[in-house]
């Protein structure tokens, strides 16, 4: 059983046009055509059984339709996060909307929303984030859109997480993006942060990536791809071959995100799509 926390898509019609603008600066082809359909076939033909979707509000006005499009097409299959914008003037009213919609987190993604992770402009993000319960996936490291600033160091990824304690917060890539050594540095042990894998196949030295699981804590590791823009099989093959104890894989892969997102299992065949936890 295979959790992907991390993927991306859009609607049918502006899947080609996001492909294209970030395949263009990132110069990596797209292994899918990021629409809802391709997407859940191509992932399924992979032996990924669930997944989270990651939407970015690249544009404040963005927010709203981006996470009504996020409810929509959430299922047993797609389990959806939504997002806000910091510059935003009802960012955290979003928020809470965001919770009553039924979406499982909020993606936020530094490089693409145009701020710095520690500007105080997010601070009250952070805190409706971390009173509602909704754990946050922050694109943490560096990013092909910004190739000579890095807005989420980890070392100031690592301030946010003290600064509020009671929220979850989901290091992308390892904890950060070609900052691998930083992010051992400053977040390995932090008990409100989650690593996802995404790309560390292509990233992380597996050596190091072993000593980083297993001294953070593989129960606050999460299997992770960031399809389209890396191969899911790539990044199950990569993590079989780092020698983890067999449950300790079936946690990365699976068990953690259950629990993080506060879902049922019925049968350990499926994921249950109709429930998740309300914070009041």
């Amino acid at each position: 059983m295979i959790f992907d926390m991390h993927i991306h898509m859009f609607p049918d019609f502006l899947a080609g046009k996001a492909l294209s603008g970030i395949g263009e600066t990132s110069h990596v082809p797209p292994v899918t055509k990021a629409t809802l359909s391709d997407t859940r076939g191509k992932l399924k033909e992979w032996g990924i059984s669930c997944a989270a979707v990651m939407n970015i509000a690249t544009r404040p006005e963005q927010q709203t339709n981006i996470n009504n499009w996020a409810a929509e097409i959430q299922d047993a299959f797609f389990y959806c996060f939504g997002s806000v914008h910091p510059d935003a003037p009802d960012a955290v009213e979003e928020l809470w909307r965001i919770r009553d919609l039924g979406l499982y987190g909020v993606k936020l993604h530094p490089e693409y929303q145009r701020f710095f992770v520690d500007d105080k402009k997010a601070y009250p993000i952070y805190d409706a984030l971390q009173e509602l319960g909704l754990p946050v996936t922050i694109h943490a490291g560096w990013d092909p859109v910004s190739p000579n600033v890095v807005r989420t160091p980890p070392k100031a990824l690592a301030k946010i997480a003290r600064d509020f304690p009671r929220m979850t917060i989901i290091a992308a890539h390892m904890g950060g993006m070609k900052r691998s050594d930083e992010a051992e540095d400053y977040l390995i042990g932090m008990e409100n942060i989650y690593l996802d894998t995404s790309m560390s196949y292509l990233i992380v030295d597996p050596e190091q990536a072993k000593r980083m699981i297993l001294h953070h804590g593989p129960e606050r590791v999460l299997y992770a791809s960031d399809c389209p823009w890396s191969l899911p099989l790539e990044q199950i093959h990569y993590l079989e071959r780092l020698g983890l104890p067999d449950r300790m894989m079936e946690d990365i892969c699976w068990n953690n995100a259950r629990r993080l997102l506060g879902l049922d299992e019925i049968s350990g065949q499926i994921c249950l799509g109709t429930k998740r936890r309300i914070f009041r």
